[in-house]
């Protein structure tokens, strides 16, 4: 079995100038996994932005945790994944509806769906809040600052 045929493939183009040799790649990439094996059904291309790295991901639990260990949120104490769909919420200006026996259910957006320009938002928002309330960030967190030129001050 080829590579095409055993995993997914990610050709990026960073613009103009880049985008005829790209699309050669891809279209090659295209032939490859069709002669190596038809029987294996058809071929899908997606398009889009790239997502988040590994160091935003790790950013973004550094700061949830952060978050998570030092505020209360009415009254609770939240998780770093209850904060994340809190700021996931606010980010994207997502609605809640009534759940079927009760109570509330916020209609989300997915993190792992979320662009890198979105992702650095939410890192901001959270962020931001944190700040406005007096959390000490973590070396993760602070490091990513100080790479961003924020100059921040634990």
């Amino acid at each position: 079995m080829s590579r095409a045929a055993k995993a997914d493939i990610e050709i990026l183009i960073n613009g103009k100038e880049d985008l005829r040799t790209k699309m050669m790649m891809v279209w090659e990439s295209v032939c490859k996994a069709v002669k190596a094996n038809e029987s294996m059904g058809p071929i899908v291309i997606k398009l889009g932005r790239q997502k988040r790295n590994n160091g935003q991901n790790a950013r973004l639990w550094a700061t949830l945790t952060d978050v998570a260990t030092q505020l209360e949120w009415y009254g609770e104490k939240l998780s770093q994944e209850d904060w994340k769909h809190v700021f996931t919420a606010a980010l994207k200006k997502q609605k809640a509806v009534p759940g079927i026996d009760g109570g509330f259910v916020v209609l989300a957006t997915h993190t792992s769906r979320m662009n890198k320009t979105e992702f650095s938002e939410l890192l901001e928002l959270i962020y931001a809040f944190g700040s406005e309330r007096g959390v000490r960030w973590s070396d993760p967190v602070l490091k990513y600052y100080e790479e961003m030129g924020l100059g921040l001050v634990a």
